[in-house]
């Protein structure tokens, strides 16, 4: 029953914590309005970091649901995921956020939005990723120790 109890504690769904911070940033964008890239340029790198954050937010889930395992940080996950996107990175679900939100921002041509993104990632990490990995070395031990050393944040 403790296992059952046990998960990364997370309280926001990380989707929601990006989506609220990047509106605070679009609302702010609207009021005051600084452009930081010629238009060209903005829609040049804001569309392929949107289309690769899609793609990789498809394969994060596809991967965990094949898995069988939860996509809540506020639920105990059933098994240790090391393949797909996984082999390459161990947040690929915050990092497809993370470029979601930097290519909407972009494309928008909103320097508030683009700001407040240093401090969410800081927050994300303090807040959910270093809980998470907590819990993770909890729940694996050596197991994940070693996928640690294997694959880069």
């Amino acid at each position: 029953m403790a296992d059952e109890q046990d998960n990364p504690g997370g309280r926001v769904p990380p989707p929601l914590a990006y989506l609220l911070t990047l509106l605070l940033g679009l609302v702010l964008d609207r009021r005051f309005h600084v452009p930081f890239l010629p238009q060209g340029v903005a829609r040049v790198l804001g569309w392929p970091l949107v289309g690769g954050a899609m793609a990789l937010a498809t394969w994060f889930v596809r991967t965990m649901r094949g898995a069988d395992t939860t996509l809540r940080v506020d639920k105990p996950v059933s098994s240790l995921v090391q393949d797909g996107p996984f082999r390459y990175s161990r947040n690929p679900g915050y990092l497809s956020l993370a470029m979601i939100y930097a290519g909407i921002a972009i494309l928008r041509n909103a320097l508030w939005a683009i700001l407040f993104l240093p401090l969410l990632l800081l927050m994300i990490q303090r807040k959910l990723i270093e809980r998470e990995e907590r819990y993770l070395e909890r729940t694996f031990g050596e197991e994940y120790l070693a996928y640690k050393r294997r694959v880069r944040r």
